[in-house]
């Protein structure tokens, strides 16, 4: 993994659901500003596992932004899941949140997470990475495009009015 100077990367644990929910709540609360999100703590606690593995990337330069005074607080997070090939039946990893404080953003930090994933996935066996991004996240959409991934398969929903 090509991190940029000044950052490392470290394994997260169980002991990391409190702040894994609060990096999935920044997340959803910048693409849907308004929402309460609450119900993500039900979600990493029913997936957060061994078999889920957690990394976060850590800022360890002595200028700090205003998320923390310690240098030790994660900037960025990789959970990663497993999810299953409707076509071929295979198991195969899945993203299940990439998160880069605005602050660290255009930095390489994404694309690193992104290659931690792949070498991850590369060492286990696996022949494929799978995730789910929102449409209105462009960021996000130009990454993954920029690293080769393409689209397969199109996520609909109906709302219903009240």
């Amino acid at each position: 993994m090509n991190l940029p100077s000044g950052y490392r990367l470290r394994s997260g644990s169980g002991l990391d659901r409190a702040l894994l929910v609060k990096f999935m709540q920044r997340t959803y609360q910048e693409l849907f500003p308004g929402n309460g999100f609450a119900h993500l703590s039900h979600t990493v606690e029913q997936y957060l596992s061994a078999e889920t593995p957690l990394f976060w990337i850590e800022h360890t330069a002595s200028s700090f932004s205003s998320l923390s005074s310690t240098p030790s607080t994660p900037i960025a997070c990789l959970w990663m899941g497993t999810a299953i090939d409707q076509i071929e039946g295979d198991r195969y990893p899945y993203i299940f949140l990439l998160y880069v404080h605005p602050d660290y953003r255009h930095r390489g930090i994404g694309t690193a997470l992104m290659q931690k994933a792949e070498d991850w996935a590369r060492e286990r066996g696996d022949r494929q990475v799978g995730l789910q991004v929102f449409v209105q996240n462009q960021a996000a959409l130009r990454l993954y495009e920029k690293l080769g991934y393409q689209p397969q398969s199109v996520f609909m929903v109906k709302q219903f009015s009240e």
